[in-house]
């Protein structure tokens, strides 16, 4: 039977041909912007997987290509079946999975009729070890010269500390997040969440878009390199550059407001509460409220610039009146004048919150093998709304409809199945 080699998805024909006399308005995206992208995704854990899910959401075709023991994300407990956990349900979402054996020949041949159809490749190994496997960007482009090949990796290749081992720990503390804790509390600390790792996945996914419109655009495709440390150390510098943006140095770095001490949730008579007066008017609003009438024409107080050099007095203010009212009061007087506030909620006060309950955010569904699990749509909104079009796979589910996809025969499937290239699911998960 002769090699087939199926087209890759044109988002040139798809999306860009609908301006040959129609109205885009017309254009049914059902899927959302991205319908009619195919992207192959090697990606694990959370930073890649984050990245690849916006994408997903926003109707591209992900094909996760995963080994035999799969994202290791699947494994973290609590689960109902293994290789099903709660953290693996939410980020891979949209995606379809296929259990490859890359490093036998037939896995590579699977490997490569995917990126030889696909519109972009992404990737979060070191990029030595992608090499290694033959998927550097030379490798690929040789299978497709119009793909975009994103590696999302630890630190540049140019730099000194490329091939490092990186994890978000890592960059919160090379990228100076971590230290930042310390200007403010005297010791350094890491940010509760997997900050870098989800910064940098949303910056993959906007940086594949644009290569992707760029592609579409008849610009062909490139290789795109996607570095934690140096987005993390962006993302830090966008204000606490500050008086080191000039040569030489106006003053030191750190913005004074965000690094006050005093900046913090005030307590209040029966809770916690941001109580953020910001404009002229705040503060003139609150001065009042609080019978602090004689800071009205305080000249250290009159301007944003002004408060912004006496920020700790202002705050050590607003920490010694916030006792005074509870957190309902709080937020009728903010309410009422436009001052921006919120209570501190748990996490769990979260996922029942009036407001993100009221646009969505949080829903349930019903997984085919889990039965009911909170779902967290994408948090924008487009014409076509969020859809799960697939639910977080199994693993291995599905290996064989992609593969009849590329055009290999049920012959051929059967041979890697039974070679040991690729894993399939068959039935229902067994408890």
């Amino acid at each position: 039977m002769p090699r087939l080699v199926p087209q890759r998805v044109s988002i040139y024909g798809s999306v860009l041909r609908v301006f040959e006399g129609k109205d885009m308005k017309n254009t049914q995206f059902r899927r959302g912007p991205l319908e009619g992208t195919r992207i192959v995704d090697l990606t694990t854990v959370v930073l890649g997987p984050y990245a690849t899910r916006i994408l997903a959401d926003l109707g591209a075709d992900v094909i996760k290509v995963e080994t035999f023991s799969g994202d290791q994300t699947r494994h973290y407990k609590p689960l109902k079946h293994d290789g099903m956990s709660g953290y693996f349900l939410n980020l891979n979402r949209n995606k379809r999975s296929v259990a490859v054996n890359l490093k036998t020949p037939q896995g590579k041949e699977i490997l490569s009729r995917l990126l030889g159809g696909a519109n972009a490749f992404v990737h979060n190994m070191r990029q030595q070890a992608a090499d290694r496997l033959g998927l550097s960007y030379e490798d690929v482009r040789r299978l497709n010269p119009e793909i975009v090949y994103c590696g999302a990796v630890g630190f540049g290749s140019a730099g000194p500390y490329s091939g490092r081992a990186a994890y978000d720990d890592v960059i919160q503390a090379g990228s100076g997040l971590a230290g930042l804790y310390a200007m403010v509390h005297g010791e350094p600390a890491f940010a509760p969440t997997v900050l870098c790792d989800k910064v940098t996945g949303q910056t993959v996914a906007y940086a594949v878009m644009a290569a992707l419109l760029q592609q579409a655009k008849g610009g062909g495709g490139q290789a795109v390199e996607v570095p934690m440390l140096e987005t993390a150390a962006e993302f830090a510098l966008v204000e606490h550059l500050h008086g080191s943006t000039f040569s030489p140095p106006l003053g030191g770095v750190g913005f004074k407001r965000v690094l006050s001490r005093y900046r913090k949730p005030f307590r209040t008579s029966d809770g916690y509460m941001c109580i953020l007066p910001y404009s002229d008017s705040n503060w003139a609003d609150f001065f009042r409220f609080v019978g602090r009438t004689e800071l009205l024409d305080d000249a250290r107080f009159s301007a944003l610039s002004e408060r912004v050099e006496h920020i700790d007095l202002l705050y050590a203010m607003v920490e010694e009146e916030a006792p005074r009212f509870s957190n309902a009061q709080w937020q009728v007087f903010c309410d009422k004048v436009s001052i921006p506030c919120m209570p501190v909620r748990s996490l769990e006060e979260v996922i029942d919150d009036e407001h993100l309950k009221a646009v969505g955010l949080i829903a349930l569904h019903e997984h085919p093998t889990e039965g009911a699990y909170r779902v967290v749509r994408s948090p924008v909104q487009f014409e076509a709304p969020f859809q799960i079009h697939h639910h977080a796979p199994r693993l291995g589910q599905d290996t064989i409809g992609v593969l009849e996809e590329i055009g290999f025969s049920s012959t051929q499937i059967e041979g890697f199945l039974h070679s040991g290239a690729v894993q399939a699911v068959n039935g229902e998960i067994s408890t």
